[in-house]
């Protein structure tokens, strides 16, 4: 019986390509934008693209998830309101989801 845990060669590589990839495209949008003008409404734009993927993202996810997410959205709003802060905002969300769920 083989490991669970083991790694797979093409799953290396499939992740290792994975990182490659996301790494080009990156890099490639940075060098196309520094080619080309942009306008400040483009800009504007491209500045809250994040956040607004971000919502595409776990919007669904929390219109089909029940109580605990929901309280744990507005943690995420309460701490991100308060704090400005991104990433502690990500990490009481993940505790509160975790600690809602086990709560309620």
């Amino acid at each position: 019986m083989s490991d669970p845990l083991a790694l797979r060669p093409w799953v290396v590589l499939v992740v290792a390509a994975t990182a490659v990839v996301t790494y080009l495209t990156k890099v490639g949008g940075i060098w196309l934008l520094s080619r080309v003008e942009v306008s400040d409404r483009v800009r504007a734009g491209l500045e809250v693209l994040p956040g607004a993927i971000v919502v595409a993202v776990l919007g669904p996810q929390l219109a089909e998830g029940g109580p605990p997410e929901w309280a744990a959205a507005a943690v995420v709003a309460l701490v991100a309101r308060r704090t400005g802060n991104i990433l502690l905002s990500l990490a009481a969300g993940v505790g509160a989801v975790v600690a809602f769920r086990a709560l309620l």
